[in-house]
């Protein structure tokens, strides 16, 4: 999954602070004696002179992967990677449990820092975890299962003179981790720029990189969870607004499949709404608020600002997003008095626990309701102290077993944790958060301190953006329309706030690459098994014969190309293992012997016929061996990577949340779903689901019904 925080190039975008010191040194290759950084002596280069590796090449971080350089690859991606490896990368002289690591060192021009780009090859018989898990929540579930995965990895700064360790795939503060299958299908894992921990490289200079190796080793298909956020804005949905598509889309990655029924019409209307909204408009719709005037303000502003009219939202955002900001140069005192309406923001988020229970409505007395609340406090802080360093967050069904050990009125331990978050209980804050592994909402202590100065570090920016007015700060300015506009639209809009749901709800995006046929003296087919090749009946999960990309010499026969394909398909795929190619259609009159140059246009797809597959095996989808079926009333029909549960009668999957389960509740040991209950009794009462708002934490995405909800973005 993609981290937190994603950087920009300090020249394009108002949003990076980021100074970027040195100039750009010529020469990008470094062999033997010659180039500039012949005298430097960096680290990474004594690493692994201690541990007996002796580079022989350096490549140009920034040139790194283009067009020819440092070489040109014309076949599959299967074949690419091991002449990149050979060529390219060196074998260390260690393994990552027990498989191999190569490494290609890349110069970061600008400071004169080499940096490793590790390649790991995981094969998938003899590994932990032989099913592909982002392959699953992309919809690939039908994929079949390819014979090796390849990770590229660039750790974290700290790193880079260390060997791989155990558990280096699960590490989300790699500078990029991708993953790519050698049918050409992959994922971008992670990726971290400056506020993701990196010193200098931002993440855009990271994303061309990696965009350029996956181009000059012809990957096929690259997906990616967009789950970025800078300055507490997720960019799927600022970006989406202001340019159309998700940030990763300047690399041409696009909607590949929503959560919770979201399909590609739906996130597209979604978008056409909130980029159409005209500023006069939503002037008016926020008129009756208590932010109109500063918000009328602000886009006043830059309406001054810009030389073209801005009419919509996205013209204003579009305009915020390239216009430079300018560094201000008077000092500001940081010494600010709690009470200032300055950092109402901190205010709101973190309450004291006594004052939310004077405001209950609750039959237990305020004293009652405060020992639960520092009972569960002591939990969470012994939790803490065991798992030191370790995850130190207890979910709700934790966090109420330790509590019964003390009290014994369940239902007044259920009626405090339900208020317990971003409230202050002695000197700790307790907060609720979802646990990005488990999906699972959990509680966590922090000091008052820390959070106090953590936040604290930020105020002077606010302070400054609005005791100056709109323009001091773009970022800043921009924050306050995502938060009021977005994220807190006036009620009379259903519409807006059901597109920003539905642009959230998209997370998913994939890049592909077209077929080439390069002109040189080699034929190149795109070919695939056909429909009765593959038994079907057992089942009906595979609705797609994997396509794969063949290359052979100009003056190949039939015979030739037949071979070709069973030994591509043999070596990928473990379900082919002992695939044998027995025809290719529209050439069943033809001989083997028969030369393919005259006979057939390269470029061409082709549809062949064999026997031979191993549809028994265990490795043969990447949704895993298990059969399940998913049929959520969203209108979910397979794993879209959120928290399901299983109906005990029908053994159906559905999402909790779709199924009113909160996200705090741990699933009950009995489920019964909604279908099934209706036939084991008669529907007494009908649910409906409604948006509950929070202005900090936007919009919580509660289960909606698509036959009602969806029909908002379409109505004229």
């Amino acid at each position: 999954m993609i981290p937190d925080e994603l950087e920009e190039n300090p020249e394009e975008d108002p949003m990076e602070y980021q100074d970027d010191d040195g100039e750009l040194t010529e020469g990008s290759v470094i062999d033997g004696e010659k180039g500039p950084f012949q005298k430097m002596a960096p680290p990474v280069l004594e690493s692994n002179t201690k541990r007996n590796v002796t580079p022989s090449k350096f490549y140009g971080f920034h040139s790194f992967g283009e067009p020819g350089f440092p070489l040109s690859l014309t076949g599959a991606f299967r074949d690419n990677i091991h002449h990149f490896l050979g060529e390219c990368a060196e074998p260390e002289d260690y393994d990552l449990d027990g498989m191999p690591i190569w490494c290609t060192f890349l110069v970061y021009e600008n400071r004169g820092t080499v940096l490793p780009l590790y390649t790991v090859e995981e094969n998938v018989k003899h590994s932990d975890r032989p099913f592909c898990d982002y392959c699953r929540c992309a919809g690939w579930s039908h994929h079949f299962v390819s014979k090796r995965k390849y990770h590229f990895i660039i750790p974290g700064n700290d790193e880079w003179n260390k060997p791989l360790n155990e558990g280096a795939f699960d590490l989300q503060t790699h500078l990029l981790h991708g993953l790519i299958h050698c049918n050409g299908f992959g994922h971008l894992i992670c990726i971290n720029g400056i506020e993701g921990g990196s010193k200098y490289i931002c993440g855009r200079e990271i994303m061309d990189l990696w965009d350029r190796i996956c181009t000059t080793l012809h990957a096929r298909q690259i997906t990616v969870e967009d789950s970025s956020r800078k300055h507490m804005m997720d960019l799927r949905l600022l970006y989406g607004v202001a340019y159309g598509h998700c940030w990763f889309g300047k690399w041409g990655y696009r909607f590949c499949r929503g959560s919770f029924g979201v399909k590609e019409h739906d996130y597209e209307r979604a978008m056409d709404i909130l980029s159409s909204l005209e500023l006069d408009q939503l002037i008016d719709d926020f008129s009756i608020t208590n932010g109109c005037t500063h918000i009328e303000q602000m886009i006043h502003h830059y309406r001054d600002m810009s030389e073209t009219n801005l009419v919509t939202i996205r013209d204003l955002l579009r305009f915020m997003l390239e216009h430079k900001p300018t560094v201000p140069t008077a000092r500001y005192s940081t010494r600010i008095s709690w009470k200032s309406p300055l950092v109402k923001d901190y205010h709101t988020k973190c309450r004291k626990f006594s004052n939310v229970a004077a405001n209950l409505d609750s039959r237990w007395p305020v004293r009652r309701l405060e020992h639960v609340a520092e009972v569960i406090v002591e939990a969470l802080k012994e939790k803490r102290a065991v798992n030191d360093g370790g995850s130190s967050g207890m979910t709700r069904q934790e966090a109420r077993d330790a509590a019964r050990l003390h009290i014994g009125d369940t239902g007044l331990i259920d009626h405090v944790l339900k208020v317990m978050n971003n409230v202050v209980v002695g000197n700790y804050i307790v907060r609720r958060a979802v646990n990005r592994s488990t999906k699972v909402l959990e509680y966590t202590i922090h000091d008052c301190k820390s959070s106090k100065e953590a936040y604290l570090s930020k105020v002077p920016e606010l302070i400054q953006a609005h005791t100056a007015g709109p323009g001091r700060s773009v970022c800043n300015d921009m924050a306050y329309l995502y938060t009021n506009v977005f994220l807190g639209y006036p009620e009379s809009s259903d519409s807006v706030k059901l597109a920003v749901q539905m642009i959230l709800y998209s997370k998913h995006f994939v890049k592909e690459w077209p077929f080439r046929d390069e002109d040189d003296d080699s034929l190149r087919f795109i070919c695939r098994l056909t429909m009765s090749s593959i038994d079907l009946n057992s089942d009906s999960s595979c609705d797609f014969p994997p396509r794969e990309y063949i290359v052979v010499p100009l003056y190949a026969t039939i015979g030739d190309l037949k071979i070709a394909i069973q030994h591509a398909m043999r070596e990928t795929y473990f379900v082919m293992e002992k695939l044998l190619v027995t025809e290719i259609l529209d050439m069943e009159g033809l001989q083997d012997e028969e030369v393919l140059f005259g006979i057939i246009e390269s470029g061409r797809e082709l549809w062949v016929r064999g026997f031979g597959l191993d549809l028994e095996n265990d490795l043969r989808y990447e949704g895993g061996t298990e059969k399940w079926t998913v049929r959520c009333k969203c209108g979910a029909r397979d794993d879209d990577g959120e928290r399901m549960v299983a109906c005990d009668i029908c053994e159906t999957w559905q999402h909790t949340r779709c199924s009113g389960i909160e996200e705090t509740e741990a699933v009950p040991r009995l489920f019964v779903c909604d279908a099934c209950c209706s036939s084991l009794a008669p529907v007494q009462t009908q649910c409906s689901f409604t948006y509950n708002y929070d202005s900090h934490q936007g919009p919580l995405m509660l289960p909606h019904m698509p036959e009602v909800d969806m029909g908002l973005l379409y109505c004229k």
